[in-house]
């Protein structure tokens, strides 16, 4: 989810790519966002941030399973750090997995001459990037990580996405879009997506437990809703964050091959795979994790039991980054 501090540019830089070629067709100088972490590591890993992250509010690991490597935190393309329609004069209608993978593979072989990679590690969108990555340069890529995210986006996610969807853009100030021409921002509608996501992003029993009160310390739901999903939404760019929405709806590595097949997409990986779903994930569920390990080679399940749904994937609880972190550093050294 957005972070409510802050933006916070430590670290930043941005690699230009003068004319880059996007899956619709269009060319256009695009700029990547990214922070590197120890880079005089021979040893390379690459985290894409995942939807509503920012580079410096990713989890990042690097104080335990990735303190040994060279860590490159990517701002996927549509994110408001890399090229996105925030910034970017007539930026396409629509992205797709496959440019942000492409404008990272630049990046890291062009700019910053990577052979390989050690491993992706992702979280949500961030796991679909893992897939991607997986798929599309399957020589460079020795190990993905996929937490909380899937190699398809399931219908139920899809129809999810369309509610915080519609609540910003039917919103009065959105305007069907008129409030680009007139300089505006539309506060209402991005609060009204931000409170329309927010009871997808934790479990029932979360909820149940009041742990918005008792670990966050919130006086109320009210509160929390209002200081943790309205208030963070309403700091993003309007069009940002819909692109965004339509790219992860729209999540399928079949889309990778000529034919379209999914199945044959994930037998076709090469790399080790380490899928960590959430027990409580309402949109990432482990039952699709399970599915799709199956057509995996090299596929390892390992399913975060946590009551704070798909966020607990995300650094939210410290018990289950820290079990995450032992996951991932033993991951690697298989």
């Amino acid at each position: 989810m957005p972070s409510t501090e802050a933006y916070d540019r430590t670290g930043i830089t941005h690699f230009d790519i003068p004319s880059f070629h996007f899956h619709s067709g269009q060319s256009l100088p695009v700029k990547v966002a990214y922070r590197s972490y120890n880079p005089t590591s021979s040893k390379v890993v690459c985290i894409p941030t995942c939807y509503g992250g920012r580079i410096n509010t990713t989890l990042n690991y690097t104080a335990g399973a990735l303190k040994d490597y060279h860590v490159v935190v990517v701002a996927m393309l549509g994110n408001g750090e890399s090229s996105s329609p925030s910034n970017t004069d007539d930026f396409p209608q629509k992205l797709y997995y496959q440019d942000c993978i492409n404008a990272q593979y630049e990046l890291l072989t062009k700019h910053l001459k990577v052979k390989e990679l050690e491993a992706v590690i992702g979280f949500s969108m961030g796991g679909q990037q893992s897939y991607y990555w997986a798929c599309m340069y399957p020589q460079f890529v020795k190990r993905a990580v996929v937490v909380c995210g899937s190699a398809r986006t399931s219908q139920h996610n899809i129809a999810f996405l369309e509610g915080p969807k519609a609540a910003l853009m039917n919103s009065v100030d959105y305007e069907d879009g008129a409030y680009m021409t007139k300089g505006t921002k539309p506060s209402r509608g991005l609060r009204a997506f931000g409170r329309a996501y927010c009871a997808w992003a934790m479990s029932a029993a979360w909820f149940r437990e009041r742990i918005f009160e008792t670990r966050l310390n919130f006086k109320s739901l009210e509160e929390f809703i209002v200081a943790q999903w309205e208030e963070s939404f309403e700091s993003w760019d309007a069009e940002d964050v819909l692109i965004l929405a339509r790219m992860w709806q729209m999540g399928d590595v079949g889309s990778t091959r000529k034919d379209g097949d999914y199945t044959q997409a994930l037998e076709s990986i090469e790399a080790k795979v380490l899928v960590m779903p959430a027990r409580t994930d309402q949109y990432f569920p482990p039952e699709d994790s399970e599915i799709e390990i199956k057509s995996l080679k090299h596929g390892e399940l390992a399913v975060i039991e946590t009551i704070w749904g798909h966020i607990g994937g995300g650094g939210a609880n410290d018990e289950d980054t820290a079990w995450m972190d032992k996951k991932i550093a033993h991951f690697l050294h298989q």
